[in-house]
């Protein structure tokens, strides 16, 4: 088996989920505990997001890559990246990093394309809602990816980065979530995306009647998959 390789802390509640999903997926397959080995390097959070804030994009993809090479030299064989975010650097990402990386965006496209939706709500922080990377990526895969108005995306990102990253969560703020989904689902998604891998923590599958593509777990499960070769 591969050694996976986890950029993790961005947040560390994210970082957690994908620990659990990789285990808990690899049980309920094999029923054993002979799941790969994972090495995980949790990044200075704070400071990743400062940088965002303050669009040096360049400084905040290099604390990305920096984790990635040390993944490689702890002995990974291939990493993945526990946000949704970081993946707008993906290109220089996979031509500056020794070991191959598997992107949150084509696992995400591979389940919609094998369940034939081709239209998507996205719900997300405001740099993956306003960069347009993501709905550019989804769209090479013949994907088209809705995002909410500006009030809505700054909703989202408020309870992100306010509530959800700090493993707080509020009845009022999933009823707020839930909100802006049923927008994009009135302006014609088939589902709705949770490209932001905290938003799991708060939403469901089938809340409010609503399908929800959790990408932390697609991906997660592509990475047992992937080190299962």
């Amino acid at each position: 088996m591969k050694t996976i390789g986890i950029v993790g802390g961005l947040s560390p509640e994210s970082t957690v989920l994908y620990y659990t999903t990789i285990v808990e997926e690899y049980r309920r397959r094999y029923g054993n505990e002979e799941y790969p080995e994972i090495v995980i390097y949790s990044v200075n959070f704070g400071k990743f997001t400062r940088l965002m804030e303050k669009g040096r994009f360049e400084e905040a993809a290099s604390i990305i890559i920096e984790a990635v090479k040390s993944l490689h030299k702890a002995g990974a064989d291939f990493a993945i990246i526990s946000a949704n975010t970081p993946h707008m650097f993906l290109s220089r990402l996979l031509r500056e990093s020794p070991i191959p990386i598997i992107s949150i965006i084509d696992a995400l496209a591979e389940k919609l394309i094998q369940d034939s939706i081709g239209k998507v709500g996205l719900l997300g922080t405001k740099f993956t809602l306003t960069q347009q990377f993501y709905v550019k990526e989804l769209r090479k895969h013949g994907i088209e990816a809705l995002v909410p108005d500006s009030k809505g995306i700054e909703i989202v990102n408020k309870i992100i980065y306010e509530e959800l990253v700090k493993g707080i969560i509020r009845d009022s703020s999933r009823e707020k979530l839930l909100a802006v989904a049923k927008e994009l689902i009135r302006r014609g998604s088939e589902a709705i995306v949770l490209a932001c891998t905290e938003l799991p923590l708060i939403l469901k599958d089938g809340m409010g009647g609503i399908r929800f593509y959790d990408t932390a777990k697609i991906h997660a499960i592509k990475a047992l998959e992937y080190a299962l070769r």
